[in-house]
Order: structure tokens, then sequence, then C-alpha cells
């Protein structure tokens, strides 16, 4: 009796089922924490000296690029680094949410690094020209870049993909009690 009202109040719906995922809120949550780690990653190769672009580079716009290489301005650009990811991650759905597997996340990054290294970012005194900061911040960055899209959108892609695929096996489910052999 009680599984029988649970039901009706559910309106046929089994409590056990998954819900949908929200990819909007999915992708701003990868973005997070594509922006987290990654930003924490940059951060150790700034501090060890293996790149010459500074933590909070997306903040030298507006502040004076002597000031950025202090402890709180590094925090700041860390944040700064997570809110971009956040909306890189909501464009990545936008854009490329349809595409499968590992490579459109990894294209993904190298554009992200090609508008902010070597277009937008020289343009808004973001970033120092590329002939400026060397061949190791180059190598660095890029490669920084190239993992860092690649885990937005190859974390995206699988979400959305594994979800899709996943709508055909419950209705089978549903329409048969049994199982195939």
């Amino acid at each position: 009796m009680a599984a029988t009202e649970m039901r009706s109040k559910g309106q046929g719906k089994d409590s056990n089922s998954p819900k949908p995922t929200n990819f909007y809120l999915f992708s701003m949550k990868i973005g997070f924490f594509a922006g987290f780690i990654w930003g924490l990653v940059r951060w150790l190769s700034v501090g060890l000296n293996f790149t010459k672009v500074s933590q909070a580079f997306l903040l030298d716009p507006f502040v004076s690029r002597k000031l950025l290489n202090g402890w709180g301005w590094g925090v700041a650009g860390l944040a700064a680094f997570i809110i971009m990811s956040v909306i890189a991650a909501l464009l990545y759905v936008l854009l490329l949410g349809r595409l499968q597997g590992p490579w459109p996340g990894l294209m993904f990054g190298a554009v992200w690094w090609g508008l902010l290294y070597a277009w937008a970012g020289p343009a808004v005194g973001a970033v120092p020209p590329l002939r400026e900061i060397g061949w190791n911040s180059i190598v660095i960055d890029f490669c920084l870049f190239i993992v860092w899209g690649t885990f937005i959108g190859f974390s995206i892609a699988f979400e959305l993909h594994n979800e899709a695929e996943s709508e055909p096996a419950n209705k089978t489910e549903q329409g048969s009690p049994q199982a195939t052999s």
C-alpha cells in the first residue's frame, strides 16, 4: 500500500531513477573545478619559474603589473582563472556540446591559449607579447591550456553522451521486465 501511494505521488516515476542532468549547472561545476585544479597547477608553474606570465595575468589590464606578484594577487588571479573557466565551460556546452571524444576539448584549449596569448591578451595588456615571454613560458602555458581544455571538453562530452546513451536503455527496461537473451 505504501509503495502504491509513493508511486502515485511520484506520478508513476521510480524514485530510484536518476534525475536528468542539468547541463548548464553541470558545465558550471566542471568549469569551477577545471579553473581550481589547473589554476593551482599554473600557480605552481609560476612559483617554480617555469613561466614568466604572472598568476594574475587576467587582472593585468586592471592592476599594475608590478603589484601582481604578491600572494594576495595570486589568490585573486586564481579566482579570475576560475571565473574564466566557468565561462569557457558554458561556451563549450553551447558551441561544442554535441561533439564526442577528447579532440574537441584539446582544440578548445588551444584556441583559448591562442586568444589569450597571441591575440587579445597582448592587445589589452594582459599578457606580454609572445616574443618577450620566451619559449619556456609559451610551451608551459600552451600545454596547460591543452590539458585544461581537454578536462572541460572531455568531462562535458562524457556526461552529455553518457546521459544520451542511458535513455534508450531505460525505455527498454520499462517495456520489458525480463532480460532478453
